[in-house]
């Protein structure tokens, strides 16, 4: 699978804004979308993504014919992609995600992912997947210790370069989830992920929950059982590890 063509910006409110304003206008890739800086970077759950000096931040905006439920299984794609890019960047064996899309080198948060949808002018849903990776420097206000990669590396990572790496491996795992379905990209996240078998806190919108994770359901929701027995699905929320 080819990777889409890069459009390049000095500086924009957000690569996702950006992908929105294209969509709503018919343009509906499939392109990525990058920028040296961004004003106005958001993460999950409303959050401001700080995107810092010499660091990655872009978007996939793409259309597709999924239902919107499946649709959202690509932030599992985007993870892979993400990991191989650190992968080839740092000692592999650092590299870890942790549910559902973030990449942890040696334990330590180095990206953040954030997709949106919505309907185009003709009907289809397009999707915008926003990535945003800590290369050469990082935020140090966040409740969770994060890394840049470049702390590992043998020296300071190119942003684009670093993109075009992103791009290819996402086209790679993109290809085998819409021929070969959910199941190979389950499969590939779980033996990168972190935590599995572990205690952890799913902090969900109104509450939190503490179990064991035990790994992920066939569409990607992570079972969490509790000291009770009983196993929740969490398909949305935060999980930490190295609670008590």
């Amino acid at each position: 699978m080819t990777s889409p063509p890069i459009q390049t910006f000095e500086s924009l409110d957000s690569t996702n804004a950006e992908a929105r304003r294209q969509a709503d206008a018919g343009m509906v890739g499939p392109v990525w979308i990058t920028a040296e800086t961004q004003t106005a970077g958001r993460g999950r759950r409303g959050r401001v993504w700080d995107g810092g000096t010499g660091n990655l931040a872009a978007t996939l905006l793409f259309r597709t014919d999924k239902a919107p439920a499946e649709a959202a299984q690509i932030s599992f794609v985007a993870a892979l992609a993400v990991a191989d890019l650190a992968k080839s960047l740092v000692d592999p064996a650092l590299v870890r995600l942790k549910w559902p899309n973030d990449l942890l080198i040696d334990g330590k948060k180095a990206s953040g992912i954030l997709v949106e949808s919505g309907l185009g002018p003709d009907g289809r849903l397009w999707l915008a997947v926003g990535i945003g990776v800590n290369l050469n420097s990082a935020p140090s206000d966040l409740e969770r210790p994060a890394i840049a990669l470049s702390a590992y590396s043998k020296g300071p990572i190119i942003p684009l370069a670093a993109l075009d790496v992103l791009a290819r491996q996402f086209a790679h795992w993109q290809a085998r989830w819409e021929r070969d379905g959910f199941s190979v990209i389950a499969d590939a996240w779980t033996l990168r992920a972190a935590g599995l078998g572990k205690v952890c806190e799913a902090r969900l919108a109104d509450r939190s929950h503490y179990g064991i994770a035990e790994g992920l359901d066939p569409d990607g929701a992570l079972r969490l059982r509790t000291p009770e027995g009983s196993v929740l699905r969490i398909t949305a929320g935060d999980v930490f590890f190295g609670v008590a």
